[in-house]
């Protein structure tokens, strides 16, 4: 590690306080050091002197910071801001308050990561068993190899845990041991992954995507982070120099819970817990019911009736307090109040299906109240996560589209994460609310009524449900204003897909872009578009050439795109299905979620999708429907490095080639002039927006600031694609990959005898199918 000396820094951090980040803190030296040691201490006060010494003889005066966040109810916090006063390196003490030490040892490293200023942050344990000197070697492998995270193992070669006694060094191999049986893959190449020594580059950990608790940090990142680029190095474990190990039957709880949620995934560790809470809320209603309907004599739907009241009460306390307690924040008489409401309304469903197997099948009154109580468990658990106890958001989030578009939105839209900005601009391009949309008046419309404010043209779509519906205001004025219905809070899938991303298009379109459909790899900063109809294969398509060859990715589903032939990423999560998910070899999917596919694949599918086309047809309230639906079963939506964990991602690239693939009986391939690939591109991205509400609001959209952008686009492409070779690649098999995967001097010829040789080569060029 290089020898640079900085002016000492001590700063003791009160808790809650905000951590400055800039030079003024280290008295105008360097506020940028290379490595940050967090120490996560509860009662270390007899280590702190000799541990920050020892850095001193290892490292020097290097270029590091150490941040000690400290849980102690002792005097570390004030020894450690004493002994850092004497130290050539800055020192910086977090103390923590009772209030904030939830998730222990974890969410102490996670909350010193989030006031580092190093671009390494390295984590070791205060209690001197882990040596200074190997923060060194972690560095010297981490920038030789090029690693994101290297681990300080203690059961790679030459790695030893002499420190531990006999016992404590049995359970340590048998936890290690059971955590790389159950995540063989994400924990490939770590024999460590307990270690609470690791080095990992800042930049590469997103903290929000952990839920730290207990010690295992490691773990959690190595679980939620399977794209990271791992190392080891070996280490001697050493002897604690003073304190007591904070190891205890609790710790191993939470370690066996950390376990099940990793495995699970958050989502299903809660409905695991919910339908433990759900046993125990079965027995309680089991026996109220049979208290007053056996011995009580009481008709069996008003048993089921004051049963069902006696259950809910007992499974609120414990969903509350257990199931979503991180959750549960602010007063807890609204939740109460839903759930029981929730509970009851269940007995809307449960009454008819009670009198149809009792009095219709003979089934008797016990069994076919069971039978019903399991049948609701899953509907009752995705009301309760996804509104009830539903995450809370704080504040607005805001999104920065290449510059061009920038949205603020009151609700989160995860297929824009890839844009996420911290900063709130001024003026946004796109504002999207939640607010009250009565059929007499919107909030919006009640905010333009102001006397100050220009009266913008604006149009509504409103299925007549009242806030239970899906409904929607637009109004164009600087800024393009969206106010949807409370349903769409909860659906945020249907509010970006049905409602922001068709504002997104025409609003790219002022700017000089179209937002076409079509998937986009690029390799050398030449990309290739591949478009087709809705449900072709383009998704599949795309994940095996990226599986097979290292291209470079953009997009999957819409791509941005000028009359120069400029391709900006646009990469959204991709909708994937069982089928898609076997195009690729390595997906880094949990057990959960492929177990989920099942029924995912089968709601959001091409036979799903032609099932809501056909309830928009018959004048259904096809939007509300939709919303409902995906409110309940989520699509099945990841990012490519889930899928693909290698894969690198394009910012640009030029346009070079277009194809257009099609299913069909006749297997063939052949050019398509400028002309007719721009119709045919055009003709795709209009199919992509066909769902409710587009068609009701296309005009509106398309001509709301007096000019005419569906000609605008139109212009864009055909300018786009004027010198630009385009292919159609017909194919009975939905072998279409295989163009994208052969070298250039091999093409494949999909023709299988159809079409000429000439004809496959004049198609290919140029550069042919790579």
């Amino acid at each position: 590690m290089p020898n640079m000396t900085t002016s000492s820094e001590v700063q003791l951090v009160e808790p809650s306080a905000v951590l400055e980040r800039d030079a003024a803190l280290n008295g105008g030296a360097s506020s940028s050091p290379t490595v940050s040691i967090i120490l996560p201490t509860k009662n270390e006060q007899g280590n702190i002197p000799a541990l920050f010494a020892q850095i001193e003889q290892a490292l020097g005066g290097s270029d590091i910071e150490v941040i000690v966040v400290d849980d102690s109810d002792d005097k570390t916090a004030e020894i450690a801001s004493e002994a850092g006063e004497r130290m050539p390196y800055s020192v910086r003490v977090i103390r923590r308050d009772e209030n904030e030490r939830r998730g222990g040892l974890s969410s102490a490293v996670v909350a010193g990561t989030r006031s580092a200023r190093g671009r390494w942050v390295c984590v070791m344990d205060a209690d001197l068993q882990h040596p200074p000197e190997v923060v060194g070697e972690l560095l010297d492998r981490a920038e030789s190899d090029d690693a994101d995270l290297v681990v300080a193992s203690r059961y790679c070669s030459n790695g030893s845990s002499s420190g531990f006694g006999h016992v404590r060094a049995f359970v340590s191999r048998a936890v290690t041991r059971s955590a790389c049986l159950l995540f063989p893959r994400r924990l490939q190449g770590i024999t460590d992954p307990m270690s609470g020594f690791f080095l990992f580059r800042r930049e590469s950990v997103d903290l929000d995507r952990l839920q730290p608790q207990g010690f295992k940090i490691l773990l959690e990142i190595l679980a939620t982070h399977q794209s990271l680029r791992r190392d080891e190095v070996p280490f001697q474990f050493g002897t604690r120099n003073a304190g007591d190990s904070k190891a205890s039957m609790r710790q191993g709880t939470i370690y066996l819970s950390q376990l099940v949620r990793l495995r699970l995934g958050s989502r299903g560790f809660n409905l695991l817990r919910f339908c433990v809470v759900g046993g125990v809320g079965l027995g309680v209603n089991m026996g109220a019911f049979i208290l007053f309907n056996s011995v009580f004599g009481l008709n069996y739907l008003l048993a089921a009736v004051i049963a069902t009241q006696a259950s809910t009460l007992v499974n609120f306390l414990l969903t509350e307090h257990w199931v979503f307690a991180q959750r549960a924040t602010g007063r807890a008489h609204p939740r109460a109040l839903m759930y029981f409401a929730l509970n009851n309304a269940s007995l809307l469903l449960r009454a008819p299906i009670l009198i149809v197997f009792v009095s219709f099948l003979g089934i008797g009154s016990t069994l076919a109240n069971f039978l019903s109580l399991v049948a609701l468990t899953i509907i009752r658990f995705g009301v309760a996560d996804s509104f009830i106890w539903r995450p809370r958001a704080s504040g607005p989030h805001a999104y920065d589209i290449h510059g061009l578009v920038r949205v603020v939105s009151d609700v989160v839209l995860p297929e824009l994460e890839f844009f996420r900005t911290e900063e709130l601009p001024v003026r946004p391009s796109v504002r999207v609310r939640i607010g009250h949309l009565s059929r007499r008046q919107s909030d919006l419309v009640q905010a333009l009524l102001s006397p100050a404010v220009l009266w913008p043209r604006h149009v509504r779509y409103d299925e007549g449900l009242g806030p239970l519906g899906f409904s929607v205001e637009l109004s164009a004025g600087l800024s393009f204003e969206i106010v949807a219905a409370p349903l769409l809070r909860l659906s945020p899938h249907v509010l970006y897909t049905n409602v922001v991303e068709p504002v997104l298009r025409w609003m790219f379109v002022t700017k000089g872009y179209a937002l076409v459909h079509g998937a986009c790899i690029s390799a050398d900063g030449e990309a290739t578009l591949i478009t087709a109809k809705t449900d072709t294969g383009k998704t599949t398509t795309i994940l095996k050439a990226l599986d097979a060859r290292s291209y470079e990715f953009l997009s999957d589903d819409l791509t941005l795109l000028n009359e120069e032939g400029e391709i900006l990423c646009y990469p959204k999560p991709l909708t994937i299905s069982r089928h898609t998910l076997r195009a690729v070899s390595t997906p880094l999917l949990r057990m959960g979620e492929r177990a989920r596919l099942v029924y995912q694949s089968r709601l959001h599918s091409r036979s799903g999708r032609r099932f809501a086309m056909l309830i928009a047809k018959l004048r259904l309230p096809a939007a509300t429907i939709n919303a409902v639906v995906q409110l309940l079963v989520p699509p099945p939506k990841y990012h490519i490095q889930r899928l693909v964990p290698d894969v690198s991602l394009a910012l640009r690239a030029r346009l070079r080639k277009l194809y257009v693939i099609e299913r069909g009986d006749e297997r063939r391939q052949y050019q398509l002039e400028q002309n007719t690939a721009a119709e045919t591109l055009l003709a795709n991205s209009e199919d992509a927006f066909g769902f409710p509400p587009y068609p009701a609001l296309a005009r509106f959209l398309t001509q709301y600031n007096g000019h005419d952008l569906a000609a605008a686009e139109r212009d864009i492409v055909s300018q786009a694609l004027q010198t630009i070779p385009a292919c159609v690649l017909r194919s009975d098999s939905m072998d279409w990959w295989k163009h994208f995967v052969e070298e250039p001097s091999t093409p494949v010829d999909l023709a299988a005898g159809v079409s000429t040789n000439d004809e496959v080569a004049a198609a290919a060029e140029p550069g042919g199918g790579a």
